[in-house]
């Protein structure tokens, strides 16, 4: 059964995936320290890994948003998260993640251990 969600959510999962799968040019990307130890054909790989996610669950996605996501890598369990801040202070949230004039995505993708 397809869930249903409203159009305001439906929206954040589509910048939430335009995101992901533009890095870097529709929010920021970063990397946590245990990414970068990696060898750059790992980093990479997990960065491909997390375009192409698309394994969004009832449990792994409850809202909807597609901001979230868990995944392997050589062994490694790999977190990603977006995370949505007010477009020019970063240490405020966004008040309308569904609108990009007013919100910096930022992707965090990090060893499941720094979490």
């Amino acid at each position: 059964m397809e869930r249903e969600f409203d159009q305001t959510t439906l929206k954040i999962a589509e910048l939430n995936d335009q995101c992901r799968k533009a890095m870097g040019l529709c929010g920021r990307v970063y990397q946590t320290a245990g990414i970068t130890a990696l060898p750059p054909i790992d980093q990479s790989a997990i960065r491909e890994a997390v375009e192409r996610f698309d394994d969004f669950t009832d449990d792994n996605d409850p809202h909807g948003e597609r901001d979230f996501g868990a995944l392997e890598h050589n062994g490694q369990k790999i977190f990603w998260k977006i995370d949505y801040y007010a477009k020019d202070d970063f240490s405020q949230g966004s008040e309308a993640p569904e609108r990009p004039e007013q919100t910096t995505r930022v992707l965090t993708i990090m060893l499941a251990e720094e979490y």
